[in-house]
């Protein structure tokens, strides 16, 4: 009896040291400590993220205000036609309105039937009667300015997809009319390549106070109380692209990091477009501030652009842009 007892306890042992592993054990080291000062470029990504939340997520914006909806989808196509892209659209009709997700497409240098596809996307509207400065505005303003970013660096290997999706947010959330999961289901169509996508969720809400950061079960036993950190999260299938991303994340900028993955039913682990694509077995993965779990203005009118932290945005947003890079190499 002794000896089973012991080997019982021994297979428990490895059990959860495995689980620990597979879900939580990232490659790289995430950064501790005072962030270094910004450079002269953060501050300008900075100052450029404020513009864009404001003019994109200042009043509520989506089915339910289509003329709002409709202002925010022409500032994205203005601000990426003046970078010298020619937007895309993918019109459909949702709850008796014509709406539209957004893309620009950055070709590698030389072309073949190898070429993989990396898509990077976003959702432009926002729940409710919520302004929805950090969902999705955030995200939104990070995007354009990865647009910005990547457009002068044309080295590239990889097809780059950069996406402004349109009703992530209820009643269309995983629904027929979700806007991502129009684009994924085209896309997969289509038969192309894609490798990875990776969705911009919330990325402006930090705080340095001890337990500011909450989770679902049973996440809070392993993981962080300090909300300053950013996520790189997916479902239990994507752990090789999370694991990827983590890594790049931790070698290009000084900011904290968890990366991770979780059975789907962990609440908060498909909610946003990366979902959509994973339904058609596209390896897909969120990146986040973890929105409610920190974010006290999560889909309430308050969530408005003075919320953001637009220093900490601009640290990740030109770190993520580094991820995309190599990724893209």
């Amino acid at each position: 009896m002794p000896n089973q007892l012991l080997t019982i306890l021994a297979l428990l042992t490895f059990s959860a040291a495995f689980i620990y592993w597979y879900t939580l054990g990232m490659p790289g080291r995430s950064h501790a400590g005072p962030l270094p000062v910004l450079n002269e470029d953060e501050r300008e990504i900075a100052g450029t993220l404020r513009r864009h939340v404001e003019a994109i997520a200042s009043r509520p914006h989506n089915t339910y205000f289509p003329r709002e909806l409709e202002k925010s989808a022409r500032r994205i196509e203005e601000v990426l036609a003046s970078l010298g892209y020619t937007p895309q659209v993918q019109k459909f009709v949702a709850s008796g309105v014509e709406v539209r997700n957004i893309e620009v497409v950055i070709e590698p240098e030389s072309a073949g039937d190898d070429i993989s596809t990396v898509v990077v996307g976003a959702h432009y509207d926002s729940a409710g009667n919520a302004p929805g400065a950090n969902d999705n505005g955030s995200g939104v303003a990070a995007l354009l300015e990865l647009a910005r970013l990547m457009k002068s660096h044309a080295m590239i290997k990889t097809r780059l997809r950069i996406v402004f999706f349109v009703n992530e947010e209820p009643p269309h959330f995983m629904t027929e009319t979700m806007g991502s999961l129009v684009y994924a289901r085209s896309l997969a169509a289509t038969g192309e390549k894609v490798r990875a996508m990776l969705s911009l969720e919330t990325l402006g809400a930090y705080s340095d106070k001890p337990r500011s950061q909450r989770y679902p079960p049973p996440l809070s036993f392993f993981l962080p109380s300090i909300g300053n950190f950013i996520a790189i999260v997916g479902t239990l299938g994507a752990r090789s692209l999370a694991a990827e991303v983590t890594r790049r994340f931790r070698e290009s900028v000084a900011f904290p990091s968890v990366g991770g993955v979780a059975p789907a039913v962990i609440p908060g682990i498909t909610w946003s477009d990366h979902w959509s694509f994973g339904k058609f077995g596209i390896s897909a993965v969120m990146i986040t501030d973890t929105a409610l779990f920190r974010y006290a203005h999560y889909h309430q009118p308050s969530d408005t652009p003075d919320k953001i932290d637009y220093e900490r945005l601009a640290r990740v947003t030109a770190g993520l842009t580094r991820v995309i890079r190599g990724m893209a190499a």
